[in-house]
């Protein structure tokens, strides 16, 4: 299953743990999952133990084994937590000039290179199946989990059923729902250990269900996908996710550049879309090729020619005119696909500069 727009939303939003809230830059942090009791109806909505009493009715007629269904519905809980997190909006607080040195420290950069030096042939191996530089593997694989240490504690079948409840996106969460329930019963992961983010978003690569459907890969061999406890399945799902969403390997994701005075601002794709599709369109009116945007005064970070080469990119300013200016490549596209968010693309693409620099 293909991820539905919704899920970039999401991303953007916050809703999936480590990850940026939006394009304004708030830093959503991962908070500890904590259960209440069955949720109090209020006026004449039902409780959280009559709405899941509808889901494992639904779960019987779809067919799930007796044992799945009893497993999964005697440990459903109420997370009130994830109902307040849905709920918080998010704040204008940074830049980038603020938020990178956080979200890309000297530390993460660190731990990085050392993990791409140590798994350099597991990498590339994953990198020439799925024609995705490892570089970028290991920039996602640090951002979204942390190197697979920080991956949430929520029980995801919970998660997903306290949003359902919650009704303000009950029928993209109650699929999701079920989707968590179809990975359970493919035997990828046991109950116990199929945890996440408290919006449902799970494992090493932080994957929804549809994502996990749509993209998630069997990068060991073992004949199951557990993007949970083993890293050579997150980084292959990672890779297939990229790749199957238009992943150029020729290309890198974009690069800093600085303008001339009295340049035309109307050329940069405007922030604040409201859909993917509405932002891919604002994409293609800025899109030109590196010779047009050299004519136009456009020069690398140093000041030098932009390179020769037959690429066409679109320019994007993720804090206006008095912030940084980048020109992006297609592969931004695809990072955006996976969350739709300039802070969060410019941070992977940056590790992923990073990784393999000298510095």
């Amino acid at each position: 299953m293909k991820l539905s727009w919704y899920l970039p939303v999401l991303l953007s939003a916050g809703l999936l743990a480590c990850s940026q809230s939006a394009a304004n830059g708030t830093v959503v942090t991962k908070n500890a999952a904590t259960s209440v009791p069955a949720a109090t109806a209020p006026d004449n909505k039902p409780s959280f133990a009559q709405y899941a009493a509808s889901l494992k009715k639904e779960a019987v007629e779809r067919g799930y084994s007796p044992e799945l269904v009893k497993q999964v519905f005697d440990s459903l809980q109420h997370y009130k937590s994830a109902v307040v997190a849905d709920k918080k909006q998010p704040e204008f607080v940074e830049t980038l000039d603020t938020y990178l040195p956080k979200r890309v420290s000297k530390q993460r950069i660190a731990l990085a290179r050392k993990f791409y030096k140590e798994h350099q042939a597991e990498l590339a191996a994953i990198g020439r199946k799925y024609e995705v530089q490892p570089r970028f593997i290991m920039a996602l694989w640090a951002l979204e989990s942390s190197f697979g240490k920080i991956m949430g504690n929520y029980a995801v079948p919970s998660a997903l059923a306290t949003l359902a409840y919650d009704g303000r996106r009950e029928a993209f969460f109650r699929k999701e729902f079920f989707l968590a329930l179809d990975i359970l019963a493919a035997g990828h992961v046991k109950l116990a250990d199929m945890k996440g983010s408290w919006a449902g978003a799970m494992g090493q690569s932080q994957f929804m269900p549809s994502a996990f459907m749509a993209y998630a890969q069997d990068g060991d061999g073992d004949g199951h996908i557990n993007i949970w406890q083993s890293r050579l399945d997150a980084w292959a799902s990672m890779a297939n996710y990229l790749k199957t969403e238009g992943w150029d390997q020729s290309l890198t994701w974009g690069r800093q550049v600085t303008v001339p005075k009295q340049f035309d601002f109307s050329l940069v794709i405007p922030k604040g879309s409201k859909d993917r599709a509405q932002w891919l369109e604002w994409w293609s009116k800025s899109e030109r090729s590196l010779t047009d945007w050299q004519a136009l005064g456009v020069r690398t970070a140093t000041g030098g020619d932009l390179p020769k080469r037959d690429i066409r990119a679109a320019m994007v300013m993720p804090d206006d005119e008095h912030g940084r200016v980048y020109l992006a490549y297609s592969n931004y596209q695809t990072l955006m696909h996976w969350n739709r968010s300039y802070y969060f693309v410019t941070s992977v693409g940056y590790l992923a500069d990073l990784i393999i620099s000298e510095g």
